[in-house]
């Protein structure tokens, strides 16, 4: 038989974790969420091509292809070695904005159509310090996302319109 005491205590506690769920579910307080390990990520070859075939880059990304994944993305990495990137994938094009939520380094957004084509680019500055990156917003249209360190795209002439390769490894 459970004492009158522990029942309390229990009761007590229940109710507390009800509030707590409720808070979270309603978006009032936020729990954190351990990013993804890096070993964790697939990788592709993102490479990116003019429209006369002339290859203008390419990356070593990680695959952004869960929620969660496409959540963290690139927040909280100190630096992004040259040459890599993140590619968030989705089942189908569409809109999306991108924030730069815990960035400590700019970098640039591009998206990527169901055709392959480059559809936008954002050269996204570093959030000034002490701003949360939320309300520094990125919108596009694509079924892909790439993200690269900054002016990767203006140092290799890549614009709207042109080719992308994905090659998973």
């Amino acid at each position: 038989m459970v004492s009158r005491r522990v029942r309390n205590y229990l009761g007590v506690f229940l109710v507390w974790l009800l509030l707590v769920l409720v808070l979270v579910s309603a978006g009032v307080i936020s729990l954190p969420i351990p990013a993804p390990s890096p070993d964790s990520y697939d990788h592709a070859t993102v490479t990116i091509h003019d429209e006369n075939g002339t290859r203008l880059g390419s990356v070593d990304a990680r695959v952004a292809d869960t929620t969660h994944k496409r959540y963290i993305g690139l927040s909280d990495t100190e630096h992004l070695p040259r040459d890599e990137g993140m590619l968030f994938t989705y089942d189908a094009a569409q809109n999306h904005t991108y924030v730069m939520r815990e960035m400590s380094f700019p970098i640039d957004i591009v998206y990527i159509g169901a055709d392959d084509r480059i559809t936008s680019i954002h050269h996204a500055p570093k959030p000034p310090e002490g701003a949360d990156g939320n309300e520094y917003q990125y919108p596009g249209y694509g079924q892909y996302v790439l993200e690269v360190n900054h002016h990767w795209t203006t140092e290799r002439d890549v614009e709207v319109g042109d080719r992308v390769r994905i090659e998973n490894e």
